[in-house]
């Protein structure tokens, strides 16, 4: 697998960007102001913290300070330290922030994903290296989907905003390209034949895993095949919750399937 995406992907990333920017904005629009600061489900962020921190990482896409993610060691600690300076920030100030760092960041991207720049590799932190129109839509729509629908709305008891098919399909654009880095970097034990991972429904498809990282799909064999509604990847797949209690069937190898799936960790 590559990290490469076709043409017409990125203006679907745009697209994207776009579309779950305005479902937050309508989201936290509805809030009060208990629920803005009630715990999330994101351990020891508040609601008010979720959305400073996706304010925040929009913000480092266009701004010097980005440049720290180059050379960060742990992106989660990265991610805390910009939350604890806005902790005293006002509601307004989170929210003015939030809607002018996510309408550059998207301008950027559409700007970017028009010119060369786009297939730069940026680095970010430890996950590795992407290219740079990825990077910024893929980050951005993953930020937005997953707190938003695994971290705000669970935890203040409202229903889970709608997605579609395109969201869907930027979002597990940039989890697999993680996900495919992350094993290039830190191998998992015993992962020694290949793996297939096939995400139904929305924005779905088939990937290949091995030892090497990513690989496209082909007709070739795998070892074991691991099966699972895309509508649930974001949240397992980032072991919010655990897969063995999600819906996920495995067939062929499955030892290698298992010490495959308890190493998935998107962050």
């Amino acid at each position: 697998m590559t990290d490469r995406l076709p043409a017409a992907d990125l203006p679907n990333i745009v697209a994207a960007l776009r579309a779950e920017r305005a479902e937050m904005l309508n989201f936290t629009s509805s809030l009060t102001d208990d629920e803005w600061t009630a715990p999330s489900a994101a351990a020891g962020w508040r609601i008010t913290d979720v959305v400073a921190h996706i304010g925040a990482t929009a913000r480092n896409f266009y701004t010097p300070a980005g440049l720290r993610t180059t050379f960060a060691a742990s992106l989660e600690q990265l991610n805390e330290d910009p939350v604890d300076r806005r902790r005293d920030w006002s509601r307004a100030d989170v929210m003015a922030e939030y809607q002018r760092a996510s309408r550059r960041a998207t301008t950027l991207l559409d700007v970017v994903r028009r010119t060369p720049a786009t297939r730069v590799r940026v680095r970010l932190a430890e996950l590795g290296r992407y290219r740079m129109g990825l990077m910024i839509g893929g980050a951005l729509v993953f930020d937005h989907h997953t707190h938003l629908r695994h971290d705000m709305a669970p935890a203040l008891g409202r229903p889970v905003p709608h997605t579609d098919a395109d969201r869907m399909r930027a979002l597990l654009t940039w989890m697999i390209a993680v996900l495919r880095n992350q094993v290039t970097q830190a191998p998992v034990a015993g992962l020694d034949a290949r793996v297939a991972l096939t995400l139904t429904g929305p924005g779905g498809g088939t990937w290949w895993i091995d030892e090497a990282g990513g690989l496209p799909p082909s007709n070739g064999a795998v070892a074991a095949h691991v099966t699972a509604p895309a509508l649930t990847f974001p949240d397992w797949g980032t072991q919010r919750s655990s897969w063995r209690d999600s819906d996920v069937t495995v067939t062929g190898d499955t030892e290698l399937a298992t010490r495959f799936l308890d190493a998935v960790n998107v962050i």
